[in-house]
């Protein structure tokens, strides 16, 4: 029971009628499979497993068990998501950019395990970024290239730059950094034949290509009451959503990405 579930699953459990919290236990492949043989619908967190192989072997202990198994995407549920989601669903796109860096030191201190090797590095934050855009562009996208940056005493990295494609030709670029300091930045930038569309502070805040701002600015907490809520939609339909998509594209990063030394970390 680490910050985020104090600060965000319990409030969101504790105001859905439809859920109990009734205990807490560590998380990982084989604690997720035993709950599977018992027969309990099973909510992965972001990231829905250390690997790919993982995922799929729970997803087919799901299916053979006939149990819900939801890969929860927070981000995806932020208040300017869905409403970008529609609009470029019947735009021209031309560019995409992201702009995710912020300060592991604020946001992480102490928790040496994420520039660790499993702990993702700056794709810990990054995969939040991924998992809108996924979500958000009409057709799925691979990536072209990529460097990431690994201090020299970490085996995760600290900072990457990634472009991807599709098969339209349409070019995506992310940056992505654990070093930002002062204000922080939770950004995507779409250009399309209208104009740009801004999706700022995590995909809470939206600015439509007229300038206008159709959805409120929303909190956190916001996000994971979303989450809950298509959990017991999911168990009530009899059946799983379990995306990979932003996690297939984190191994891909690793897979073609340009490993870079760079000055090490620092607490």
């Amino acid at each position: 029971m680490g910050k985020i579930a104090h600060d965000q699953h319990v409030p969101a459990i504790a105001g859905n009628a439809d859920i109990q919290l009734a205990a807490a236990a560590p998380c990982n492949c084989a604690t997720s499979a035993q709950a599977i043989a018992q027969g309990w619908h099973v909510f992965l967190e972001k990231p829905p497993g250390a690997t790919l192989a993982e995922v799929a072997q729970l997803q087919g202990a799901a299916a053979a068990a006939g149990i819900s198994l939801f890969a929860g995407w927070h981000s995806r549920y932020a208040a300017g998501v869905e409403p970008a989601r529609a609009f470029l669903a019947e735009a021209a796109i031309r560019s995409v950019t992201v702009t995710w860096r912020e300060d592991i030191r604020v946001w992480h201190p102490g928790q040496a395990w994420i520039l660790q090797a499993g702990g993702f590095g700056v794709f810990d934050p990054g995969i939040n970024a991924l998992s809108i855009v996924t979500r958000i562009l009409p057709r799925p996208f691979f990536i072209a290239d990529a460097e990431l940056d690994f201090p020299e005493n970490c085996d995760a990295p600290i900072a990457a730059r990634i472009t991807f494609g599709d098969d339209h030709g349409l070019r995506i670029a992310a940056d992505l950094d654990f070093r930002q300091e002062g204000p922080q930045s939770w950004d995507i930038a779409v250009e399309t034949d209208a104009g740009t569309l801004m999706l700022h502070d995590g995909g809470g805040r939206l600015v439509m290509p007229d300038g206008t701002e159709p959805t409120p600015v929303d909190a956190l907490h916001g996000e994971y009451a979303g989450l809950y809520d298509r959990f017991v939609a999911v168990i009530r339909a009899g059946k799983s959503d379990v995306d990979i998509a932003p996690l297939r594209h984190v191994a891909d990063a690793f897979l073609r990405g340009r490993r870079m030394i760079v000055a090490p970390f620092v607490e």
